[in-house]
């Protein structure tokens, strides 16, 4: 069966490090993805970042932005990787999960990745966002990557690789092991017209 896996990365320059490390993720998991049948797809935030900020202000989702949340929410995983700015995620990442329906994160396996300036960010997995990712429902991968910038290209690349790789096939063991996520019907538990009536008619 195909695994559905999104990637979403936050990075806003190109070429990126946050993109980097978010394909570094995306290729550790699908080698450990048993039979390697996985299908990417990768939303770069910063291509609808105008469409984000018009969603924000009208409540309604152009075309392009309304197919990067359909592959969201019809993933059976994600990869998220955003770089850190004043000990948080970036502005533009949180846009984008304050514009994703209710619930659509609910027991979806996510595996989280940073990038920063220097190592003292890497906090920010833990005291943003994990719990943001909590508060939406998701099934956080308790292994995550940070990057910092001197991690790229040192000696401590190799470090990065292999922590990398862990966290990879630590994930593909979770996505493997977790049932599909169903996507909520928002309408699903709506109290019937009837039974308001009749209450109202109690009262």
């Amino acid at each position: 069966m195909t695994t559905r896996l999104t990637v979403i990365t936050a990075g806003v320059t190109e070429p990126s490090s946050t993109r980097l490390l978010a394909d570094r993720l995306t290729e550790a998991v699908v080698r450990s993805v048993p039979g390697g049948d996985v299908e990417v797809e990768v939303i770069e935030v910063r291509d609808i970042a105008h469409d984000l900020t018009n969603n924000v202000l009208t409540g309604f989702a152009s075309p392009a932005l309304q197919e990067r949340l359909d592959a969201i929410v019809g993933a059976d995983a994600l990869i998220v990787s955003t770089p850190i700015y004043s000990a948080s995620y970036s502005g533009l990442f949180k846009m984008l999960m304050d514009v994703l329906p209710a619930e659509s994160l609910r027991g979806k396996p996510v595996l989280v990745g940073a990038t920063g300036g220097t190592a003292r960010h890497s906090l920010a997995i833990d005291h943003a966002l994990r719990p943001l990712f909590a508060y939406l429902g998701a099934l956080v991968a308790p292994v995550a990557v940070f990057a910092a910038s001197e991690d790229w290209g040192s000696v401590d690349a190799g470090h990065l690789s292999s922590r990398i790789e862990r966290a990879g096939a630590d994930f593909a063991r979770i996505v493997a092991g977790a049932p599909a996520p169903r996507p909520v019907d928002p309408f699903e538990d709506v109290t019937p017209f009837e039974s308001l009536l009749s209450d109202a008619s109690r009262s």
